[in-house]
């Protein structure tokens, strides 16, 4: 069964603090005549396939761009330094912290692990005209929220928890404890899917690639048309 896109909630885009929906965001240096790309970005639980997901797309489209984001966990042995994530120490990690160089930084409880997004890889693609995705914890992405109203979130949701469960006991590298941690956190993660602007149902890597796909070209749309009817743009 393809995977389901329901309609944008109606609180998260239209009720967005400031009047920021169909906003086009300023950013420093931008001339007028390139408008910043989207920023897109993407929450689910561990397991769910965000990584798989966001590599479909980003070869489906070649404006969307992915920002690498910095984390202090180790590296997993199919993970690519600088591709994947951005690993480095918790010195290093609060030194950026420190010189305001994280758009959003959290820490897991379940871990202790710290998570960041680059601001200046943000928003340098985002002048470029680039649409950035950011792979974001669900508390990460309320931070995000608070700070780029314009945003658009996107929960990424595993056809049900057996199957996500099931995918995560295919990795074969945590114990049943683990599991069990593993299983409560992402019961509250999912929870959270309501206050997103999309839910997509990852069944299929390619078909949830796709449903994003469209996501962003709506949004394009959106955005276009509301830049249109500005005042002062004809």
């Amino acid at each position: 069964m393809a995977a389901q896109v329901p309609p944008p909630r109606d609180r998260c885009r239209d009720d967005l603090p400031g009047g920021a929906a169909g906003r086009l965001p300023v950013l420093p240096g931008v001339a007028a005549v390139t408008p910043a790309g989207l920023l897109l970005v993407i929450s689910g639980p561990g397991g769910v396939g965000k990584d798989t997901v966001i590599d479909r797309l980003l070869e489906l489209d070649p404006n969307i761009r992915f920002a690498v984001s910095f984390t202090t966990r180790p590296k997993r042995d199919y993970e690519i330094d600088g591709v994947h994530y951005s690993f480095v120490s918790k010195p290093k990690f609060e030194e950026l912290i420190g010189r305001g160089e994280l758009l959003e930084w959290t820490k897991l409880e379940a871990n202790g692990y710290l998570y960041g997004s680059s601001r200046s890889r943000v928003e340098k693609l985002q002048r470029s005209g680039k649409d950035v995705v950011l792979k974001i914890e669900v508390h990460g992405a309320e931070a995000i929220r608070q700070q780029r109203p314009d945003g658009i979130f996107i929960f990424l949701q595993p056809p049900s928890m057996e199957e996500l469960m099931r995918r995560r006991h295919e990795r074969g590298s945590e114990d049943e404890e683990e599991m069990k941690r593993r299983q409560k956190l992402a019961a509250w993660e999912m929870s959270h899917a309501q206050y997103y602007d999309y839910v997509v149902v990852n069944e299929n890597a390619d078909v949830a690639a796709r449903d994003i796909l469209e996501i962003v070209k709506a949004e394009r749309a959106r955005r276009k048309a509301a830049t249109a009817e500005a005042p002062g743009a004809n």
